[in-house]
């Protein structure tokens, strides 16, 4: 048996702040660009997202920044940490990526950095990744999240053409936190309040009137309400697998690296209880 090539050491890009706008209260607009995102392409995927590198404060890395000569010559602790966002545009004839972050505050990492962030600081990122495109095929969309999706539907919506059929649902905190998008689409808005993340999501999803045809759906979000939604399209409406793209992109009560570090056991578990329950 052929061993498997060794896997080549994946290199940061590396771009400059060139401008921040707030867009809501809680929605701050990062756009970077500069040289260094010269090799940076992203495709037809509207859930692109990339991973921003931050190190700890006080820790400088040797240039040209080499993530494994870090990992090798670094204690642990002064490794960077990453944190994932949704590319919400990427502008390849003036080389500009933007980037929306969510923001409570002095709470988390990333989103007091894009409030403090100015023009000409350097960022490093890896990716992009993604895998969700909205399909030409599909008779109809359903696209439903929190604002950690909206950058994402935002832009699926953006990509529909004109004439296609789909709901959209996005829960923010109040009214003060909807935003434009550039969609023929109307989203509707749920204004969550007082009340548990997700509560007014799931059931507005659950009292949506499934049109005929095939449904291609985009569910993202914090991972309580995506496991509702989950088991109500795979199980109880029996929507194939392959027409679902459907994540926790956080958890309550878990920062980035607690949630990644036991996700994929969360997705096996709730997936193996839907099948059986199925």
């Amino acid at each position: 048996m052929a061993e498997r090539p060794a896997r080549k050491p994946r290199k940061p890009h590396s771009a400059q702040v060139v401008r921040t706008e707030r867009l809501t209260p809680h929605m701050q607009r990062v756009v970077l660009g500069g040289d260094g995102l010269a090799d940076f392409t992203a495709g037809s995927c509207t859930d692109h997202y990339v991973k921003l590198l931050f190190g700890p404060e006080g820790v400088t890395y040797p240039e040209p920044f080499d993530m494994e000569r870090v990992r090798a010559e670094f204690p642990r602790e002064q490794w960077p940490v990453t944190r994932t966002y949704t590319v919400r545009a990427w502008d390849p004839e003036h080389r500009e990526l933007t980037l929306d972050f969510v923001v409570h505050g002095d709470e988390g990492l990333a989103g007091p950095w894009a409030l403090r962030t100015r023009p000409g600081e350097v960022v490093r990122f890896m990716g992009p990744g993604g895998a969700y495109a909205p399909d030409a095929g599909a008779d109809w969309h359903l696209l439903a999240g929190d604002e950690s999706a909206l950058p994402a539907i935002a832009t699926a919506l953006e990509a529909l053409p004109d004439g296609a059929m789909a709901h959209a649902f996005v829960e923010v905190a109040g009214p003060e936190e909807e935003q434009k998008i550039d969609s023929d689409v109307e989203v509707v808005w749920l204004h969550r309040g007082n009340r548990p993340i997700g509560e007014t999501l799931v059931e507005a999803v659950r009292a949506l009137e499934f049109p005929a045809g095939r449904m291609q759906a985009f569910v993202h979000g914090e991972a309580g309400f995506v496991k509702e939604l989950r088991r109500m399209l795979r199980v109880e409406r029996e929507i194939p697998r392959e027409d679902l793209s459907i994540s926790g992109y956080w958890r309550l009560g878990h920062n980035e690296d607690g949630w990644q570090a036991s996700k994929r056991e969360w997705n096996a578990q709730v997936e193996a209880e839907q099948e059986a329950s199925a």
